[in-house]
Formats: C-alpha cells, structure tokens, sequence
C-alpha cells in the first residue's frame, strides 16, 4: 500500500486540472482534486464559454438590420430583454458544470469541495482543517482579474460580475485594451451602451499583428466607441444618484453608469502556502520546467497559475501532457509554437504565428501577402466594414510563418489554417489549393 491518501491530488477543477485528473485516473491513479467554488474553473463558469454565448446575442443586432436587405420585413426597434439572455447563458454554464462533474466521477475522482492548501512537499490541507497526503500535488488554481489600486476602485466591476448584471448600463467604462476589453466592449455596444475604452497606452491588443488591431480600432470608432489613451486611473468617485465620475490623467472627466476593469489576470497563488512549501514563484506566478514541475519535485502547476500563456486549450494541453508523462509512462510535453487564438470583438480577429514586425526582427528577409475586401454579406447588407487577411512568409523559403485575420467568421476559418501554419507549409502549397468559391476563406488561396 501507498504511504500517501492518493497517487494525485489536484488543486483546482478547472479545464487544466479536470483534464489531468480524468487522465491520470484512466491511467489507474488514484486522485482526488478539490475546487473551492464550482467544477468547470473560469472558462466554463465565468469566462470563456459564457462570454462567447453573449457575444452570440449580441450579434444579433446587426444581424436583424442587415436581415431588412435579405428581404425579412424586421421593425426599426427591436426589443432586447438582458435577463432572458442572462438567465438561459446561466443555465448553459451549469449544464456545463454538471457535465464536467459527471465526467470527474465516471472516472472515479474524488472530488472535494472546499478550499485546499499546500501545507508541505506532500501535503495538503482543506478549510475544515483536514490534512491529506498525495505523492505528486498538482496546482491547477488558474488566476483572477486585476484590479487597480486607485481610490474609489471598490465601485468596478470585473468580468466575473459581468454575467450576472441586474440590467445592461447606458453608459460603461471598460479599463484595458486586451481581449477581455475588447470583447466586453463589442457586447456591451450591441446591446445598447454608450461604451469607452480606456487604456494606459496607446496599443490595444498587444502581441496581435499591427495591421489587424489597426482595422479593429478603426471599425470600433466607426461603430461609436470612444477610445480614451495614455490614461492612467486617478480615482473613482461615486454619486449620489449612483453614477461613477472617473478621474484620469490625460483626459477631463468623465461619468458613467459603470467601470468594468479589464486590465489583466493575476495568478491565484496568494494564500496557497506555495512559498512555505518552498515553491519558487515569479511575480505570483508558479515557476515550472517543461514538464511542468515547480521548484519543489513532488509539486506541479498548470494552466493560468504559470502565467505562460493564458488559454484553455494550452491548460488542458499541459494537463493531459501532466498525466501522460507522470501516470501513463508515456513523456510528453507540450509545445508552445504557433497557438492559434482569436478575440471574439465584433468583428472578431484571429492569428497565428509570428506577425509581420516579429517575422522581420527573426528572419530578416520577409514577404507579406494580403487581401483587403468586403465580404459578400456586408456589401449586400449595406455595411462598410472590410475584412483583412494577412500572411507572412520567409522571404527565402516562402514558408508560412504567420497568419492574422480580421473579419466575419476568421476564428472558425483560421482553426483549420492554423494546422497549415503548423505543418509548415508553403504559400505555393496554398496558391495550388483550389478555392472554394462563394466563401471568405477562399482569400487565403488567392492572396497577393
């Protein structure tokens, strides 16, 4: 018999640690993982699928204006009711919550549901005081929104309390430029509210390709947002009708209905007894090696807490790699090159690879190929909006080692082009692809 309670004992029940705890038990662990809250972590509870559920309402109103030149006899005023929509994306979020506690306990999972800490190399302790022993601890917490240290900020909100909103507001505030603002931006709009975004810089969505992020900021404007940059928080001061004035540096003043911070995501290693436990972190974040164990040999991180790179699919790509290597006796790590993601803003943007700036500071000698048009619906439609695909080739091989897309659908049509960046593939290799004609994608053949 073991010396330990359990082979595993995962922290967290997340998309990362659900995955390594499903597959380590396949594999014949014996594992338990506690989660505080609700089985399903921030992509399933409070994040990704929520949002994209609402950013699927929210297209409807363009939708339904475009429908009037498709023939569809649609009255001017369409009536939008904010908690019809609230409560069924609620509903899906706890759907999606029993299914993924379902599948923890099909696998024979323990699952415990209280607060878990590290207490020592193989130990854990739970919030009624508990101790339980594991050979191997797995930190799979993820992380939480940052919040500015301003006077008045207690009066924001964050994303997490995005979806459960008693109303939408008229006029909204969203600090960050990063996908989170974006997004929340775009919804917000839809559904009625004046919205502004404000940054501390003058670049929204960093680390996307410049020509891309352009177009978004262009067609934002166009739609009525107003952008408010280099502007740095000086307070919040709520009113006695309850309306928030926000101070900023740069800028006069201005009064909303509501601020929502959006301006990064901290790991939740705060009171974890990590560094007790002597875990090596890195501004919160876990220090882990490339088959993700911390500094401590016994104890392992995956997903948002390493603060590598922030996306469900990479956690649940670590997580399984986690149990494979560990359980499975079957190594594996993950690999970090040419992860396609996308912003779900309105219009949505999507790359992969290295962009034009980037290509040009590692290769040197670069070519670029682009299509700039408006698709077939917006032009029928009467809607100005262009769409841009961009691909960036070694300029000696022809290599493709970047694509970004802007424009209806480009998360949907980049998945599958993403594999072709991956593979390696050449822009001949796609010039020789026949293009499927009517469509959008069909510009990633006929590329100039």
């Amino acid at each position: 018999m073991s010396q330990y309670d359990y082979d595993l004992f995962v922290i967290g029940a997340g998309s990362g640690g659900t995955r390594a705890s499903r597959v380590a038990a396949a594999h014949g662990a014996r594992v338990a993982v506690a989660e505080e809250y609700r089985v399903g972590g921030t992509c399933v509870i409070r994040g990704c699928v929520p949002k994209k559920l609402l950013v699927y309402g929210a297209h409807f109103a363009e939708d339904l204006k475009d429908a009037k030149r498709f023939g569809w006899q649609v009255p001017d005023q369409c009536d939008f009711d904010w908690k019809t929509l609230r409560d069924n994306v609620l509903e899906e979020v706890d759907r999606i919550n029993g299914a993924y506690t379902q599948t923890l306990e099909n696998h024979h999972v323990e699952i415990i549901h209280q607060r878990a800490t590290v207490s020592g190399p193989h130990s854990v302790r739970l919030a009624d005081g508990t101790e339980k022993t594991a050979e191997r601890i797995l930190i799979a917490v993820g992380a939480h929104p940052a919040v500015p240290a301003c006077p008045g900020a207690e009066h924001g909100i964050t994303s997490n309390e995005a979806f459960h909103l008693d109303a939408i507001p008229k006029r909204i505030l969203i600090a960050g430029a990063g996908y989170i603002a974006n997004e929340f931006a775009g919804i917000f709009h839809q559904f009625g509210a004046h919205v502004i975004i404000m940054n501390r810089t003058q670049d929204i969505l960093r680390g996307y390709d410049l020509s891309i992020r352009d177009r978004l900021l262009q067609i934002s404007m166009m739609k009525g947002l107003e952008f408010k940059f280099d502007a740095n928080f000086e307070r919040l001061e709520k009113g006695e009708d309850g309306c928030l004035t926000v101070h900023m540096s740069n800028h006069e003043p201005v009064t909303v209905d509501m601020v929502m911070f959006a301006t990064g995501r901290v790991p939740n290693t705060e009171g974890l007894g990590l560094e007790e436990a002597g875990v090596a972190l890195e501004k919160g974040a876990v220090v882990v090696d490339d088959q993700n164990r911390s500094s401590v040999d016994s104890i392992f991180a995956i997903g948002d807490v390493t603060n590598r790179i922030q996306l469900t699919p990479v956690a649940i790509r670590e997580g399984q790699a986690f149990a494979d290597t560990f359980f499975g006796n079957k190594p594996t790590t993950v690999d970090y090159a040419n992860i396609p993601s996308a912003v779900f803003s309105h219009p949505p943007m999507a790359g992969v690879g290295m962009t034009e700036s980037e290509a040009k500071q590692k290769l040197g000698s670069v070519a670029v190929y682009s299509s700039d048009f408006r698709p077939m619906k917006n032009v029928l439609a009467g809607r100005n909006e262009r769409a841009l695909y961009k691909m960036v080739c070694d300029g000696v091989s022809g290599k493709i080692v970047g694509l970004h897309m802007i424009g209806p659908d480009v998360p949907e049509i980049l998945q599958a082009a993403a594999i072709a960046v991956k593979a390696g593939l050449t822009k001949a290799q796609f010039d020789d692809t026949v293009a499927l004609h009517p469509t959008m994608a069909e510009e990633l053949v006929l590329m100039k």
